[in-house]
């Protein structure tokens, strides 16, 4: 037979899990919360690389722009150019031969954001073939 409790008492078996869903909750929000905090406040001290010569097997002189300290941009020993005019330049030399290489020179304490901007100039303007200069000898003090 079927035992029934005494005064219509439920037994304590079952346990409120709604306290533990609201504790995880809200640790959910405090990592999500965090998490995009953690990955942008790395510093970096970016390696130092060995660097061997470039062989350029295309045949064709490389279009070197030069970027100094200020963010001014140079091709070749050009005048200052803004980035349009550095766009239209890397155009003309690479509508000459499409396989050119296009070399960035960047002074040491260049912008990163300079330094990117000289890339997608080039490749708006079709290079594929896009490099870094590094002067050796200063790698190696």
């Amino acid at each position: 037979m079927a035992r029934r409790s005494r005064g219509g008492r439920r037994s304590m078996a079952d346990m409120n899990v709604v306290p533990y869903i609201d504790v995880m909750l809200v640790l959910l929000v405090i990592f999500m919360v965090t998490a995009p905090m953690m990955q942008t406040g790395i510093e970096l001290n970016l390696p130092n690389a060995d660097t061997t010569p470039i062989v350029n097997n295309s045949g064709s002189t490389a279009v070197v722009i030069s970027v100094d300290e200020t963010g001014q941009y140079f091709v070749d020993g050009s005048d200052a150019l803004d980035l349009d005019e550095l766009g239209d330049l890397i155009s003309r030399e690479l509508s000459r031969s499409k396989e050119k290489p296009v070399y960035i020179r960047a002074d040491k304490e260049v912008s990163y954001g300079f330094l990117m901007q000289a890339m997608a100039a080039a490749q708006q303007a079709g290079a594929t073939n896009i490099g870094l200069m590094a002067d050796p000898d200063a790698l190696k003090n």
